[in-house]
């Protein structure tokens, strides 16, 4: 038995998701703000005793905020109409749990392996929220403030009075639902009404409570507090807690016992001699008097106090290089370890105290053990972060016949996420609706994987995990050609499009050959994407006969773009964006023809050469270039012909004497033959910053901005930007 699904309504960014879980571990990823904790905290809110029914008014997707006050006090129905929260859990049952969720099954003639649940956080009673919002408002109307203070009493409205009494006026519904009477999506018909069976206050918590048992390891880090229980917490004490809880005790252990009374005699002897002055000095002042009881320091001692408050984890010093170890009075107390090392092994004893409790709950066990780990990551290096993630399930014990436990792991971490294939990731990403507050949608990638080639998805999962690309966690995806691009885009963003500055672009360095590899994957998670690649104009020369007068088809040969009847070699312009092969084509096509967009997020642009103003000897003409390095060069012709820039390997002996038509042609000649590393890095290094920015780059990455950075924020780095200037000519 375990969680199949489930979908949150108007909580949060989760205005309306559904997120799909593995029935072993399931891993959450996104951006910063994208919504995985809010899917972790909703269990607690729900389902957890001790935060059960906690919300606040602030957990409400924002949009529900103006529906809120504009709700008709007068004439609407608050119980259908103020805005709900609303939770769904879908939970898959096998025979040998059958009998646990009889309560829950919804008709007679279900008959189907999945039961559900709906969690609804509503008005207790809609009509007396509406006349007690009524009196606290009668009872401002006469109050009267002075008309330049600042002070309204509350509450001004319907929001501002949830805001401190939303727990008395909102509780947790628990509804039955029928998959039968549900989509595909499961989302319930319209007209369909969910049977109740209780509040939070009635027996439908304890059986919901009776089939999932939830358990969060959070991410707490307060690493100079002392008295934390987070994952900073001293492990002698965390320790303490777990042998109190789990290990064996040392009740029948007749050695230890005595051990431990004979210490205690010993200590209280000790006491007794020392405090002896001290107490005959109180008689001295009458005390303890005739009646009143005498004064005597005694010791008492336990093996759980003496863990928890005197004993204390060290760590032993390895071994040295010939074999030899270190005295045992030689070791090292727990805060001295690694912080990395601290937290693994923190989770790890977190984890078992976790299953041993509920595998200790005997007859009030759960089937399902739901355990939640954020950010794991934290501290660790990356190979500890990938040990991790493959054998946290195997620290476990083997679950039991009917019982099974279920991880959620949120985390920022490529290698986490890399680790395993694609199916157990689920996608958060940043959504907006048209002209409304942010929002976060669900991908589930477990459908991607599936509907995916088997060869091109060993290439994704290979060359993500190779390069650790954290494509999950970015605002925009760039492909680019190769490693020139990927060495002078963040100069020409900083020179060009500043705007794009503060955003988190991942750039993929996957050449035209294999970009379009990844069209699925990025159209899937609907991720903005803009992909820089070349032209690639080659030529197919006529076939030819072998030796055995069999007609051979050669290869294509690369060519200058401007060649009659030039073809691309490009895979992407031929199979991606914009689907053409003829150069010709390819230089008429119009900007909506490089662009792949359903209207929804996660558009995606492609950038190529296309024709240039080229200035050479005063005389202007419009060229093509074939790659990146040709088109640096024709924006930047006189000054890459220059002595001074000679190390970018792209000046022409006697290019003065040259016309544009021939210079043009041997700096495509030059240019097949260049150490591209090394023009690169000449140009970054460069300190004459004169050189301008191949234009198809420029309109590629203004067009990207444009995705991804509001307008607003656009004009406040151009005015940071523009002000040292405007300052100066003051």
């Amino acid at each position: 038995m375990h969680i199949r699904s489930f979908r949150i309504q108007n909580f949060r960014r989760l205005k309306n998701v559904r997120v799909d879980l593995e029935q072993d571990q399931t891993i959450f990823v996104g951006a910063n703000n994208s919504g995985k904790t809010s899917a972790t905290h909703v269990f607690q809110l729900f389902l957890s005793d001790q935060l059960r029914g906690a919300f606040q008014i602030y957990d409400f997707s924002a949009d529900c905020w103006s529906e809120f006050n504009s709700f008709d006090i007068d004439k609407g129905d608050a119980d259908q109409e103020l805005p709900q929260i609303i939770f769904d859990l879908w939970l898959h049952v096998d025979d040998e749990n059958l009998h646990r969720v009889i309560d829950l099954i919804p008709t007679l003639e279900w008959d189907s392996d999945r039961v559900g649940v709906r969690l609804r956080y509503a008005p207790r009673s809609g009509s007396e929220l509406i006349e007690r919002f009524k009196e606290a408002r009668d009872k401002i109307a006469g109050a009267a403030t002075e008309d330049s203070s600042s002070y309204k009493p509350w509450p001004q409205s319907m929001v501002e009075y949830l805001t401190k009494q939303l727990n008395r006026e909102y509780e947790i519904k628990y509804e039955i639902l029928d998959p039968s009477r549900c989509d595909d999506e499961l989302v319930p018909y319209q007209g369909y009404e969910p049977f109740n069976f209780g509040t939070q206050q009635s027996p439908a918590a304890k059986i919901l409570d009776s089939i999932v048992h939830i358990d969060i390891l959070n991410a707490q880090r307060h690493l100079s507090d002392d008295e934390s229980r987070g994952r900073s917490e001293e492990l002698s004490k965390r320790l303490s807690r777990f042998y109190t809880r789990n290990l064996e005790k040392l009740d029948d252990d007749l050695g230890a016992l005595e051990a431990i009374s004979n210490s205690e005699n010993r200590l209280n002897n000790h006491f007794a001699e020392v405090f002896k002055p001290t107490i005959e000095s109180l008689g001295e002042v009458g005390y303890p008097g005739l009646g009143n009881p005498g004064l005597l320091i005694k010791a008492t001692l336990s093996a759980h106090s003496i863990l928890n408050g005197s004993a204390r984890v060290h760590y032993t010093l390895p071994k040295g290089s010939t074999g030899e170890t270190f005295p045992l009075d030689l070791t090292l107390p727990d805060q001295y370890n690694g912080l990395g090392l601290k937290n693994l092994i923190y989770m790890v004893i977190e984890i078992l105290d976790f299953h041993q409790a509920w595998a200790n709950s005997d007859d009030s066990r759960a089937p399902i053990h739901l355990v939640i780990i954020e950010e794991p990551e934290v501290h660790l290096h990356a190979q500890l972060q990938q040990v991790f993630i493959r054998k946290i399930l195997d620290v476990l014990p083997d679950d039991e016949p009917a019982f099974g436990t279920q991880l959620i792991i949120t985390t920022h971490s490529t290698h986490i996420i890399y680790e395993s294939n694609f199916a157990p990731i689920r996608y958060f990403c940043r959504a907006t609706l048209d002209d409304g507050p942010p929002l976060s949608d669900v991908k589930n990638l477990s459908i991607f994987y599936e509907g995916e080639t088997e060869p091109t998805r060993r290439f994704l999962q290979q060359y993500m995990k190779l390069t650790h690309c954290d494509l999950f966690f970015a605002d925009a995806a760039v492909l680019v050609e190769g490693n020139v691009e990927r060495l002078l885009l963040p100069l020409i963003i900083d020179r060009e499009v500043p705007g794009l500055r503060p955003c988190h672009l991942t750039i993929l360095e996957v050449g035209g050959a294999f970009a379009h590899k990844f069209e699925n994957l990025l159209n899937f998670i609907g991720l903005p994407t803009l992909v820089i690649t070349d032209l690639d104009s080659v030529l197919q020369p006529p076939p030819t006969e072998d030796s055995s007068g069999k007609k051979v088809t050669p290869r294509p040969k690369a060519c200058m773009a401007d060649a009659s009847g030039a073809k691309t070699s490009n895979e992407t312009l031929k199979q991606w964006l914009p689907k053409m092969t003829s150069i010709s084509e390819l230089l008429a096509a119009d900007d909506g023809a490089k662009l792949s967009s359903d209207g929804k997020v996660g558009p995606v642009r492609v950038a190529y050469q296309t024709p240039q103003n080229v200035v050479w000897q005063e005389i202007s003409t419009l060229r093509t270039a074939r790659t990146l390095e040709e088109a640096f060069a024709l924006a930047n012709l006189t000054w890459t012909q220059q002595d001074s820039n000679a190390h970018l390997g792209l000046q022409i002996d006697d290019s003065s004497t040259l016309d544009i038509d021939t210079l043009h042609e041997e700096i495509y000649k030059r240019v097949r033959s260049l150490d591209k590393t090394n023009f690169a890095l000449g140009v970054i290094a460069c300190p004459d910053e004169k050189w301008v920015s191949p234009t198809y780059i420029v309109d590629g990455l203004q067009w990207l901005q444009g995705q991804i950075v509001p307008e607003s924020s656009v004009e406040e780095v151009l005015t940071v930007e523009i002000s040292p200037a405007v300052a100066g000519k003051s």
